[in-house]
């Protein structure tokens, strides 16, 4: 299902035609439902919850033994384990955890939940600059692209800008256009926070890169949506 209907589509396209009439720059605005499906970290879960609990068989063996006896034997176990019996018990136990907390995490909404904050920001910047070394960079004559990402789910938002830009534009400068960009999808109006973060960029590009008579628009004036 689509993130922005037509009509919400056309309010960002609009905004980066009009950004772009006074900057040679170009702009190119991306959003996404979500910039990764972290099934990795669902692992590293599973991993944390099957070393725990063999962790404290291990610390508390006769309180696991005594346990296994009452719950498989009632309690008519044999009073001696081997070590290879104990061993078997920590590691298929270890087994069992894992898989129940890795199938538990399949489900997307409980994974998310569980994602740390800093890996959800180094998962959209990644993204983002993905997205931008495919779509943007170098693609124009003087290399003046600028990619604005936003990521619904993790509720983030990247803009990375190509090589000559970012020679003359301080990181800090893009703060504004960020601001102003999330301060709407805040209100979730998502389509208009695009178009502010994308009229805010052209701003900042206008003195740096002023439009020629003779520029030629070289990228999309459209927003992308993956």
């Amino acid at each position: 299902m689509p993130i922005l209907n037509e009509a919400q589509h056309k309010i960002v396209s609009d905004a980066v035609a009009e950004a772009e009439l006074t900057t040679s720059g170009e702009i190119v605005p991306v959003i996404a439902e979500m910039s990764d499906g972290y099934s990795d970290v669902a692992m590293v879960w599973a991993a944390v919850a099957s070393f725990t609990a063999m962790s404290l068989l291990v610390a508390f063996p006769d309180l696991a033994m005594a346990k296994w006896d009452m719950l498989f034997t009632g309690g008519w176990g044999d009073s001696e384990w081997t070590m290879g019996q104990f061993t078997s018990l920590v590691v298929g136990f270890g087994l069992l955890k894992f898989v129940g907390v890795w199938l538990f995490l399949l489900i997307p909404k409980l994974r998310f939940w569980l994602v740390p904050g800093p890996v959800k920001r180094l998962r959209v910047r990644a993204r983002a600059i993905k997205h931008f070394k495919v779509g943007a960079e170098r693609r124009t004559h003087g290399r003046t692209g600028v990619l604005l990402y936003v990521s619904m789910r993790e509720h983030r938002a990247e803009i990375v800008a190509d090589e000559a830009i970012a020679d003359l534009v301080e990181p800090e400068v893009w703060g504004e256009a960020m601001a102003d960009m999330l301060d709407e999808i805040r209100k979730d109006c998502i389509a208009e926070g695009i178009a502010a973060g994308v009229r805010d960029v052209g701003k900042v590009l206008a003195p740096h890169f002023p439009r020629a008579e003779d520029d030629q628009n070289e990228l999309p004036d459209r927003l992308i949506e993956l």
